[in-house]
Parts: structure tokens; sequence; C-alpha cells
């Protein structure tokens, strides 16, 4: 695989580092990519690189809103070293994304428990990280499209001049009439 993983201090992988490509220019770029997006696929983002913060829910729910701290916001630096480069301009145009921070804040309140909008968040985020990586990659297009392509070329050609000589041949008419 060749990637060079982060480890959590007792040795176990955590994420995949993403190569050191700002944006994706072509398909060895894009295979890169791919590659680390395969990797980061099969991960989940730990608790420990992201930052959470709980509060209270609101809306209705009883005595249960008013006592526990379910909501679960979560925050994490863009520049963090396992969001991709490339990705990070799709992040920002996204409405996670806090500007004054320049950081990624997700919440969650979908459900009655803390450890459950804890995961809700996290998924959230690794969603919208694999969203933001595939978006900008470039796909080399097959040899069976580039033909396809030269044949829809070729077929606008020829209509576009059967056009064109039908239009001629309509004004040659008109200039050929005598008014009498």
């Amino acid at each position: 695989m060749g990637q060079a993983i982060r480890r959590l201090h007792d040795g176990r992988d955590i994420l995949p580092t993403p190569p050191a490509l700002p944006t994706l220019r072509d398909g060895a770029d894009s295979a890169k990519a791919s590659e680390w997006i395969d990797a980061f696929k099969h991960k989940d983002i730990p608790k420990g690189v992201v930052e959470f913060t709980y509060s209270r829910s609101s809306g209705p729910g009883g005595q249960n809103v008013n006592k526990v701290n379910t909501k679960a916001t979560l925050r994490v630096p863009l520049s963090s070293p396992w969001i991709p480069m490339w990705a990070r301009d799709h992040i920002k145009a996204t409405p996670a994304y806090v500007s004054s921070s320049q950081s990624i804040l997700i919440t969650s309140t979908v459900f009655r428990s803390q450890a459950q909008n804890v995961e809700d968040c996290l998924l959230k985020l690794r969603s919208l990280v694999l969203r933001a990586a595939a978006a900008g990659l470039v796909h080399e297009a097959s040899e069976e499209q580039k033909e396809h392509v030269r044949r829809l070329e070729k077929a606008e050609k020829t209509r576009r001049r059967a056009d064109k000589e039908k239009r001629s041949m309509t004004k040659r008419t008109r200039s050929n009439q005598t008014w009498d």
C-alpha cells in the first residue's frame, strides 16, 4: 500500500495519511487519491482526533431533555493532517465549514443517547470527508468512450454541413427567381 499510517500511542492504526496533493491534476494524482479513499472507507474516525462538546438538546422530549446533555457537537480543524488537501476547498463550500475558526462543525441531536449522537457525528464527518475527497477525482476516459465521442463529433459535423448546404440552396434559388 505504501502509505504512512498514523498510530495511536499503543501502536494501533488510526487513519491513512492522504498523499500530499494540493489538487488532482491528472490520472496519476487521481489514482493516488482513490487508493487513499479506499483505505479511508474501511477506517472509523477515532474520537481522539476530533473535539467533542455536549449540551442539552432543544425541543420536546420531557424531563430527559432538561436533565441530560445528549446533544453532541464535533469540531475538527480543516488543517488536520488526515483531511486531504485536495478536498479542503470542497469542504469549505459545505454548511459544516465554519470560516471564523477554519474548522468543521457537526452536531447531532437525533438520538436520546449521547453515545449514539457521538457516533452519528463521526459518521457524518466520515461521509463529508469521503464525498469531498471523491468530488475532485479526475477520471481518464476509456477507449470506447473516446471512440463514441469521435463518432458523435463526426455526426455533428456532417449534420451541420448538410444544414449549411440546405440553407445555401435556399438562398441560391431565391437569387435565381425573377419577379414579374
